[in-house]
């Protein structure tokens, strides 16, 4: 009876894998065919107002960078914190679960709550914002995984530092953080493949700008949402150039999750 239950779970279990994979080919074949076919050397040296994307990627990037350069430090240091120098206090416990909650929060609401503390009291979006909203879903990650990778180091190592004479900083800095880097740069990079990729947060705060601007105090050129945008646009021409830039940003969060990957995998052997 045991063999028959376990072959109709894996049959089952195998069917809804398959669906899965089915359905997830079909939408990468749908977004290469329609994404491709709309490739031109336009689309990377031409703005939105005159039918390209470089502004909008321009824009997508320096907002996630400038999160990212921002969140960083101060997701590496908390995690260092809750792992080194919190203990079990019950201080410590309640940034873990508010870490875990922040991971699990919607995008959108974050979106909005950046938009009542930043874009009305100012009466305008700008990239500050979007900066903000992308800093806020960035860091619960880069805290949550700092804590587990350090959490891995053997305590011996820390013995060892401690037992030459060294401080709890550089057994900290030069011993934990160092054995596990490779761990904490596999988080900032899945960090950054899912802030890259954000639209709902953007809408409410950076919104998006059909011209060439660096200046994040204003209204910020997004490649997300520009996306949205075009894609409901009666102009074939645009909803082309919104599959393209569709393509464009699926294989950018495609390329830096494969290289989370292996960056975790090249710790783990």
């Amino acid at each position: 009876m045991r063999l028959i239950l376990n072959r109709i779970f894996l049959i089952f279990s195998t069917f809804a894998a398959l669906v899965g994979l089915f359905f997830l080919g079909w939408i990468l074949f749908t977004l290469c065919v329609k994404g491709l076919s709309g490739l031109s050397l336009d689309v990377f040296t031409k703005d939105l107002i005159n039918g390209g994307l470089r502004n909008v990627i321009v824009g997508q990037m320096m907002m996630s960078g400038v999160a990212t350069m921002i969140g960083i430090p101060v997701g590496i240091l908390a995690g260092i914190y809750l792992q080194e120098y919190g203990g079990n206090s019950k201080t410590t416990e309640f940034i873990r679960d508010l870490s875990d909650v922040m991971m699990s929060a919607p995008s959108i609401v974050v979106g909005t709550f950046v938009y009542a503390i930043v874009v009305v009291p100012t009466g305008h979006t700008t990239g500050w914002a979007g900066v903000l909203a992308l800093f806020i879903l960035m860091v619960p990650i880069i805290v949550r995984t700092t804590d587990d990778m350090l959490k891995l180091v053997p305590i011996e190592l820390r013995e060892a530092g401690i037992a030459i004479g060294a401080s709890k900083y550089h057994v900290t800095m030069n011993i934990v953080v160092r054995y596990a880097k490779a761990g904490i740069l596999t988080g900032i990079l899945l960090a950054f493949a899912r802030v890259v990729g954000e639209t709902a947060p953007l809408i409410y705060t950076s919104g998006s700008s059909e011209f060439w601007s660096t200046d994040l105090t204003d209204t910020f050129p997004s490649l997300t949402v520009s996306i949205y945008n075009l894609a409901t646009m009666p102009d074939d021409n645009l909803v082309q150039l919104g599959w393209t830039g569709a393509f464009l940003l699926t294989a950018m969060v495609l390329i830096i999750n494969l290289l989370g990957r292996y960056s975790g995998k090249k710790k783990r052997s």
